[in-house]
């Protein structure tokens, strides 16, 4: 089949200073073995050349252009301008963040499971972060999955396949029919706009690696990543939508967990050492946002479970601590006493 019987695919690729990578993830979309796509490429008042870069591509290939912000945007509403920017011929869009990349055969997966189910709305796939296997969880026989089913692993049982914006491909009707299309008031507005869009629409997934996010300091995944912003991000979810997929009794059980999960990490953030205003300021924030409330009890009430917790498990604390920095047992003892302000991950808070 001639690629323009194909569906179109419009492709986005939101630019802020990423000279560095950004040749190698236009190269990825030129790499497709799918090739009836177009090509927008939003730069956003870059100064180190990115725009440069991305005018020479679009010089010598007429499916890419290169659309200029005149004034700077904040992430979200850029990324929100970005998808203003696909064709209205198209069926199909995707963002490309443009410090990642995209394998040769993501357009062509992704386009053929949304062509097999019309009821998809939404398409996902394995990715790599880094060196790690990403959105890992759906048994490998499901190509497509109701949106409401999806919609309940993530509140019941965490089960987050849907990536970052990189690593979906969208029908372009239900981003034209939504705008903003991403809630501007939620830096994690991409997982949040998976829930609402699967409220109507299913849920298809590729089971092959397809899309690459690349893990850099200074980026906006590392910086939200010490702050730890997915936490507050989950419990805006399912505080905004949550009801619209559980039942009374296990909204109110998630709810429960949701909030006892966050004061715990806030309680092993503090024992680290965690003072700065900007990241305490932050969860309070979103605590009262939340419709929770922050809680100094509730804080105080968690520390002295994890402090319980260290006193009658030592081995576990301690295993706990070596293993994640390879510390000797003197030096374990220094952390459990006074504490370090290394970022903290879920899997070292449970």
């Amino acid at each position: 089949m001639v690629s323009k019987l194909l569906p179109l695919v419009s492709i986005v690729t939101p630019v802020y200073n990423d000279s560095t990578y950004l040749a190698e993830c236009i190269e990825s979309v030129l790499a497709q073995t799918y090739q009836n796509w177009d090509y927008t490429i939003v730069d956003n008042c870059s100064t180190d050349g990115s725009v440069e870069i991305a005018r020479g591509y679009a010089a010598k290939d007429s499916r890419i252009r290169v659309h200029e912000n005149q004034r700077f945007l904040r992430a979200v509403p850029n990324h929100n301008l970005a998808l203003r920017q696909i064709s209205p011929e198209s069926k199909y869009c995707k963002m490309v963040f443009a410090d990642d990349w995209i394998f040769p055969q993501c357009l062509e997966q992704m386009v053929s499971v949304a062509e097999e189910h019309p009821s998809v709305g939404i398409v996902g796939a394995y990715g790599l972060q880094g060196r790690e296997v990403m959105w890992t969880g759906l048994p490998y026989s499901d190509r497509s999955v109701s949106g409401r089913s999806i919609c309940r692993q993530l509140f019941l049982d965490e089960m987050y396949v849907f990536g970052t914006s990189t690593s979906v491909l969208y029908r372009s009707n239900v981003v034209r029919t939504q705008d903003p299309f991403y809630n501007e008031a939620n830096l994690h507005a991409d997982m949040e706009a998976c829930v609402v869009l699967l409220k109507t629409y299913d849920f298809g997934f590729v089971h092959q690696i397809l899309t690459f996010k690349r893990l850099r300091f200074g980026s906006l995944g590392t910086i939200t990543e010490d702050i730890n912003t997915l936490i507050a991000g989950h419990l805006h979810n399912l505080v905004t939508h949550g009801r619209d997929f559980l039942t009374k009794k296990e909204f109110e059980s998630c709810l429960h967990r949701q909030i006892s999960d966050y004061y715990n990490f806030l309680a092993v953030s503090l024992m680290r050492g965690r003072r700065d205003g900007k990241f305490w300021d932050y969860h309070e924030r979103k605590l009262i946002e939340a419709g929770i409330g922050f809680s100094h009890f509730h804080l105080a009430k968690a520390i002295l479970a994890r402090l319980c917790r260290a006193v009658f498990n030592p081995y576990e604390t301690i295993r706990k601590l070596r293993e994640r920095q390879d510390l000797t047992v003197d030096e374990v003892v220094g952390e459990i006493v006074n504490g370090n302000q290394a970022p903290i991950h879920a899997n070292e808070i449970r």
